[in-house]
């Protein structure tokens, strides 16, 4: 029983085997984007790189965007995940680019 206990309070605190890892993204629209790019190019980034790895994205801004990237499920970001995520911004050629290093949603 006192296992199960403990096992149910790391759940609740999303401890240890529940910590969740995630990655804070900032980038830039160059000066002048339109809102139908802006917009364009979010709906790309959930379609391209957030949905296909199970990822979940909370974030908001105009031409200046910051945001955070987790697991939809719970579970740890990666470092692969972090790449994609670089590489495909960077690709669009979306100004400072910023992502952060993996940290624990919950408690960082």
């Amino acid at each position: 029983m006192a296992t199960q206990r403990s096992r149910r309070l790391r759940k609740k605190m999303h401890i240890d085997e529940f910590q969740e890892l995630g990655f804070s993204i900032g980038f830039a629209f160059p000066e002048g984007s339109n809102e139908e790019t802006i917009d364009s190019t979010l709906d790309a980034l959930i379609e391209e790189v957030i949905d296909p790895n199970g990822l979940a994205f909370d974030g908001s801004g105009y031409l200046q965007w910051e945001g955070l990237i987790c697991l939809q499920q719970t579970g740890k970001c990666t470092d692969e995940h972090r790449e994609i995520v670089r590489k495909w911004l960077s690709e669009r050629k979306l100004n400072n680019i910023q992502v952060t290093e993996l940290f624990d949603v919950w408690w960082d």
